[in-house]
């Protein structure tokens, strides 16, 4: 891995020593600049991951009517899925290309810390703040170490938090645990990675601000067609509930059938339809010898 990594672990030493050269004071403020110079070297791929996973967000209801469909063949849902993704020209991966593209230069910087020429380099200015040397482990301070971590725990959760805004209620919880798994790993880094990992994440947060602000969140397929849905044609006024005393236009048919043609006429003329003359009453027969 180190062999692999030479050219660029070579490159993260020049910039340090060139950061260090130009600012001069600790090499903990070059780990800084570094951080900086990195970020700043694939933010136009985050940007274009940003619009790759917004673009994702408005696609999926479609997506989802296409797993719908084929929830019973896999095989073929992935395939139509894919090929989906070809027409409308998207890339699902884009936006961990970003994330992807800092992992090579945070392991050329350990095994940069690691490396005798660079300790040797740095011999004499090897303190950081706090920190003694930013080439060693920090075991001998429990209470140096613990702020570091918490520190770290910190910047994590809130550069989680303003990442997985749109993220289901799964991968937000996923995120949140990960920072409090990777304490088992961080206690072991050089000091100089904690610097490194503690920078990045300040740095997402306030990347991840001004995203929200340059590319706020697109409204979905599904909430665009509702809107359209409920306005009337152009053109036509809306249609309106027929008022209480307004007869319906069969009802000419429908009377002649219940109550004979006069009644159907006045309700087909748009009359109001008057109700059928009682049967006349029948007279009782008196009792008893006509006079």
């Amino acid at each position: 891995m180190q062999s692999i990594l030479s050219p660029l672990i070579d490159a993260c030493q020049w910039i340090l020593e060139f950061w260090h050269d130009l600012v001069g004071g600790s090499w903990g403020w070059s780990i800084i600049l570094l951080t900086f110079t990195v970020r700043i070297a694939i933010l136009p791929l985050t940007f274009k991951g940003v619009k790759s996973m917004q673009r994702l967000q408005t696609l999926q209801p479609e997506i989802k009517k296409i797993q719908e469909r084929y929830k019973d063949d896999r095989q073929r849902m992935n395939q139509e899925v894919m090929a989906f993704y070809q027409r409308e020209k998207v890339n699902p991966l884009g936006s961990c290309l970003p994330l992807v593209l800092q992992i090579p230069f945070f392991i050329s910087l350990f095994y940069l810390l690691r490396s005798g020429e660079f300790q040797r380099d740095i011999a004499g200015n090897t303190g950081f703040g706090p920190i003694d040397d930013l080439a060693e482990k920090i075991t001998g301070d429990p209470v140096l170490l613990g702020t570091l971590i918490v520190l770290y725990v910190a910047t994590q959760l809130a550069a989680s938090a303003v990442t997985a805004f749109s993220a289901d209620p799964t991968q937000r919880r996923i995120m949140f645990a990960l920072p409090f798994v990777f304490v088992i790993f961080i206690v072991n880094f050089e000091a100089g990675l904690i610097v490194y990992w503690i920078t990045t994440n300040v740095w997402t947060i306030g990347q991840q601000l001004l995203v929200k602000k340059l590319y706020p969140k697109p409204a979905s397929a599904e909430s665009s067609d509702a809107g359209e849905g409920g306005k009337p044609a152009r053109g036509k006024p809306p249609s309106l509930p027929p008022s209480p005393g307004t007869p319906v236009a069969d009802g000419g048919a429908k009377g002649a059938a219940k109550g004979g043609a006069a009644k159907g006429a006045a309700a087909g003329n748009g009359g109001p339809v008057k109700a059928p003359p009682q049967s006349p009453r029948k007279k009782k027969k008196r009792s008893g010898r006509r006079r």
